[in-house]
């Protein structure tokens, strides 16, 4: 039973447990009122802001629900640097400014149908030019740095060679069945997109005042990542331009090429095992910055930063052994480095990658700051989140990223008067000599005498990070009087290869005793009941979850939601095709790992009652996981419910009333089992 059997055994670990309350700011009213569901549909999001080259103007994505067609919606705004006249300026999302900041391409719906690339001037006029008509949309959508061309990646459809056979003819008024999908391709499909083996992605520019869209490149591979040389003769992309880009053997493999805008002649400039991607020119042209791993088999290792000149030659790593994800790398003005955020220990900070080696932390503190783009000055704009402000927009500059001012405060009149409950973060040791970070999230009316039922939660991934920053589901729980626990156990990305790599071929199990000792640790404070112990994750938390009601009975019941459970059906049937890379050896040589890891061999364990939640379009965790572990659990006479969620792909909550059924369906199901006594969810 891979590595629970030696790690099941907990108990007598002893807890040193570290911790910090996150106090909430100084309200201007004093709270009022709690934090109700309703609310949820009332907040916005603000992303992606965009400073103008003289650094007098910004350009964002102001993001709200649209209520009555249950959908996310989104617009640009615009407002001066120092956030005064902010406005809605067009419909839309993805601006950016031209060289000379007279103007701002972005991406809205258009004709024919579907997403297209738009121009506005930023005069008083302010004429927009519809510049492209795809039938497929566009992505990674640039300027040159001449400002005469727009450059985009975009599918170009294609049949599959062994499509299409000649039928007798139809007699007249037939209606007969269409022609069925063919597929070749080792990966055909995928979550939120559906159907990716009828094409490939292929990169174009266009006119930046209108005309017709040129492709570029050329093939049967796909291309991705967009970036201009600062002379706009050349444009630097990421593929594997090879004829056997579709083995097992190849799928963790990508060069860094480059292509001529005015010949389409395409040059190779990596050539190396591993992944090599998404390149950067330096602002003189002479070298290229890219993201770069080694070859390998494991479940996760971080990226390195390297440099190569503008031919490839001399490719040398100058983030030395600096170990955490990098990327959306940026040149500093005069070449000197790279700007980049890093999500590492629960939080997002901004570095700075020396050319002469090395990497530099130039921000902490427990928030998430991403850059996103800074003028030729210096004036820098990001976003910011904390553990109660759910994201704003902030400017600072690249000498002094510290000294930060907020220019918007999007969703202050939502959470006006709310009483939020407490976020304090903790850090305990586990096996193996691993120590976890996580967040306690308490009812705003938090009473340390009593005892309140908790809540665990898992993130996805496995390879993800839950952060310390503003969750509305979490404090919406703790409204309701639930304390919730959720925690970066191994296998979790922001602490070292080390740790995320932990579970290597021994996933799910190995992170198993992290969840456990910080359930422990929540007993030893004294306010939560031993007795309403609950659990729930979504995706690699899905799996997880299935994978304790498999081992433990101490929770008194849980949620499974997107998961998979059993990983040889799941690699016939997921798009994660992939992770088959992440076992020793295919199950048809050897299926004891598969059958190891796989929870649904663990069902006659199984005596916690169990709700599954599954999206039907879901791809990454197919719906036929979901049921496979219903059935089960129906045979051995486990107290179940499937929950099949209407257009949703992966996940339950990205339609706006998905996000409130998911909230209310996890509260009904404990609820239901729990011995407290609660106001029950209708």
């Amino acid at each position: 039973m891979s590595s629970y059997a030696a790690r099941s055994v907990i108990g007598g670990l002893m807890l040193a447990v570290t911790s910090l309350t996150i106090a909430p700011p100084s309200a201007a009213q004093a709270p009022t009122r709690t934090l109700g569901l309703a609310q949820y549909l009332d907040m916005e999001s603000v992303s992606d802001p965009q400073i103008s080259p003289d650094g007098t103007q910004i350009v964002y994505t102001r993001g709200w629900i649209d209520k009555v067609n249950d959908r996310r919606e989104s617009s640009l705004w615009i407002m001066n640097s120092d956030g005064t006249r902010n406005r809605q300026l067009v419909d839309g999302s993805g601006a950016r400014w031209s060289p000379d900041g007279s103007r701002i391409l972005y991406v809205a719906l258009g004709e024919p149908s579907g997403a297209q690339v738009f121009v506005r001037w930023m005069d008083a006029e302010g004429a927009t030019t519809q510049v492209t008509r795809l039938g497929n949309g566009p992505s990674n959508v640039s300027w040159s740095p001449d400002g005469k061309w727009i450059a985009f990646a975009s599918r170009v459809d294609d049949d599959a060679e062994f499509a299409g056979v000649a039928l007798p003819a139809k007699p007249p008024g037939a209606k007969w069945t269409g022609d069925p999908k063919v597929v070749e391709r080792a990966s055909w499909h995928r979550d939120r997109v559906g159907y990716t083996d009828t094409g490939w992605t292929h990169l174009f520019t266009v006119p930046a005042d209108g005309g017709t869209a040129r492709q570029l490149t050329d093939g049967n591979w796909n291309h991705n990542g967009v970036a201009w040389s600062p002379d706009s003769r050349e444009l630097y992309f990421t593929s594997y331009r090879a004829n056997d880009w579709d083995r097992p053997a190849n799928w963790k493999e990508s060069e860094v090429y480059a292509v001529s805008v005015g010949d389409r002649a395409i040059r190779r400039l990596t050539n190396r095992r591993g992944p090599d991607g998404s390149p950067v020119p330096s602002p003189d042209g002479r070298l290229i910055a890219y993201i770069a791993g080694d070859e390998h088999r494991d479940t996760y290792r971080n990226s390195k930063i390297w440099v190569m000149n503008r031919d490839g030659s001399s490719p040398r790593l100058i983030s030395g052994d600096y170990d955490r994800q990098s990327g959306d790398l940026q040149w500093a003005p005069d070449g000197s480095g790279l700007y980049f955020s890093v999500s590492r220990e629960g939080y997002e900070s901004l570095h700075f990658a020396s050319l002469k080696g090395g990497v530099t932390q130039l921000t902490d503190g427990k928030q998430m700051l991403g850059l996103s783009s800074f003028a030729t000055n210096g004036v820098a704009v990001g976003t910011i989140a904390s553990a109660y402000e759910p994201g704003d927009i902030y400017r600072f500059t690249l000498a002094n990223p510290k000294a930060v001012t907020r220019l918007t405060s999007v969703n202050d009149d939502v959470l006006a008067g709310v009483k939020l409950g407490d976020v304090e973060e903790i850090w305990y040791p586990s096996t193996d000599g691993f120590r976890i970070q996580g967040w306690i999230v308490k009812p705003p009316d938090f009473d340390p005498s009593k005892k309140y039922p908790l809540m665990l939660s898992i993130h996805g991934g496995p390879h993800g990070m839950y952060n310390g920053t503003f969750n509305y589901a979490f404090q919406e729980h703790a409204t309701n009087g639930y304390v919730t626990l959720y925690t970066n156990p191994r296998g979790s990305t922001g602490y070292g290869t080390k740790f995320a790599n932990a579970i290597n071929h021994d996933y799910p199990g190995a992170d198993f005793p992290d969840l456990m000792t910080g359930v422990d640790s929540m007993i030893a404070r004294g306010y939560i009941d031993a007795d309403n112990l609950f659990v729930y994750g979504c995706s690699g938390g899905g799996i997880l979850t299935t994978y304790i009601v498999g081992n433990t009975t101490r929770f008194r019941a849980a949620s499974a939601n997107c998961a998979i459970v059993n990983w040889m059906s799941a690699m016939g049937t997921s798009d994660a095709i992939s992770y088959t890379d992440t076992f020793d050896k295919p199950f048809w040589e050897d299926p004891k790992e598969w059958m190891d890891r796989s929870s649904i061999f663990y069902v006659g364990n199984v005596k916690t009652p169990t709700m599954l939640m599954t999206g039907e379009k879901d791809i990454r965790t197919p719906m036929g996981q979901a049921e496979e572990y219903y059935q089960a659990l129906q045979y051995v006479g486990v107290p179940t419910v499937l929950i099949r969620y209407q257009n949703e792909w992966h996940g339950t909550t990205s339609q706006p009333s998905n996000f409130l059924r998911t909230q209310l369906y996890l509260r009904k199901w404990f609820e239901k089992f729990g011995t407290q006594q609660r106001k029950p969810v209708s």
